[in-house]
């Protein structure tokens, strides 16, 4: 259960942290056009800036270290960070800035930003739930938000894959994005 708390300054420029140990960011991918691998991200940091009150001059950037891609298969798992799909020697971690905000931000609203994968930016929109916000028992205050999105992997330089004998791919285009983060008041 949570609590909603009422900000004590209106209208303040207030900066939030990304808490890691509180955020996943997972995605999940077709495979053999049967099945779906799930994976996540490890390591994620980022920071919002702004007026909650007031979403219309926010600042959200977010850093994910692609490295830190874990699907429970180590294999698979290296075979993500080779030239072939993230390439993590050239292209270290991708980026989401986001830009607008449409809808309430103390509800469900779609957030619209830009994904950069392997330095190749596109718009996205993420379709984002407000969890509340939560007075912590060390005298913080901490929110969370969930958001579930989806992009067409192909459109980061993603191309990687192999023909089936009986039709069809061994990876999906279309990769679904889900994340839940916890923020805290810094």
């Amino acid at each position: 259960m949570s609590t909603t708390i009422e900000p004590t300054v209106q209208n303040a420029i207030q900066t939030w942290n990304i808490d890691a140990a509180h955020t996943n960011v997972e995605f999940a991918v077709k495979h053999l056009m049967i099945s779906t691998v799930k994976g996540r991200f490890g390591e994620v940091t980022g920071r919002l800036q702004g007026d909650l009150d007031d979403p219309s001059g926010f600042e959200l950037n977010v850093d994910v270290d692609v490295a830190s891609v874990d699907t429970r298969q180590a294999q698979r798992d290296a075979h993500l960070r080779s030239p072939d799909f993230f390439n993590t020697a050239e292209f270290p971690s991708m980026r989401f800035v986001g830009k607008r905000v449409s809808g309430d931000v103390r509800e469900d609203f779609t957030l619209i930003g830009e994904l950069t994968i392997r330095d190749i930016t596109h718009p996205i929109e993420l379709q984002v739930t407000n969890e509340g916000s939560v007075r912590d028992p060390w005298g913080g205050t901490r929110i969370g938000f969930s958001a579930k999105g989806k992009i067409d992997r192909r459109d980061y330089g993603l191309t990687y894959n192999q023909a089936l004998e009986t039709g069809g791919f061994v990876v999906g285009d279309e990769v679904k994005i889900a994340i839940d983060v916890e923020l805290t008041a810094g």
